[in-house]
């Protein structure tokens, strides 16, 4: 009896030494670490697909990160209040998003907050879009229209480019 007891301990102690051990190259976390492919793994959470992001879509397809030793992946949020949510809890890196997020956690008093990177692009990312093709658009075609806006929890009330278009619908 002792000897299946020892011997059961012993594959016990084992599998637990096992267990702990692990392969600097198997281990994917972010910031920073490598990851099994030997490249800085980087996890960059984009508020919305944009147009304004265009270029870095190329440089992801094109492969430009592996060749600088960056595993990036691209994560939507689906809005700031997520995209923060991200970086606040770890998941995410980088955050691509307005400053509203980082605005209210610091007002909340947040010891750690994200820092910006102001005015990267020279205008909001909002587009007016039609379901049919449009010769010859004025803004004047907009007047006695509903225009739909951001999203629910969004800023889309606050934006400088809404307020023109909102004047023109009315």
């Amino acid at each position: 009896m002792k000897k299946i007891f020892c011997l059961f301990l012993t594959i016990l102690i084992v599998m637990g030494t096992l267990i702990g051990c692990g392969s600097p190259a198997a281990d994917t976390k972010k910031g920073g670490s490598q990851a099994s492919s030997g490249k800085t793994a980087v996890v960059l959470n984009e508020v919305a697909h944009s147009i304004f992001y265009a270029p870095m879509y190329v440089a992801i397809e094109e492969g430009y990160f592996a060749e600088e030793g960056i595993d990036l992946t691209l994560v939507t949020g689906f809005g700031a209040d997520k995209t923060m949510t991200a970086l606040l809890t770890d998941e995410a890196d980088i955050g691509f998003m307005g400053s509203e997020s980082t605005i209210y956690t610091y007002k909340e008093g947040a010891s750690d907050y994200a820092v910006n990177f102001a005015q990267l692009t020279q205008r909001a990312g909002n587009f007016l879009v039609s379901r049919e093709p449009v010769e010859n658009f004025s803004w004047d075609m907009l007047k006695g229209k509903d225009v739909l806006g951001g999203r629910a929890g969004g800023m889309p009330y606050h934006d400088v480019t809404r307020e023109p278009i909102r004047e023109q619908c009315h």
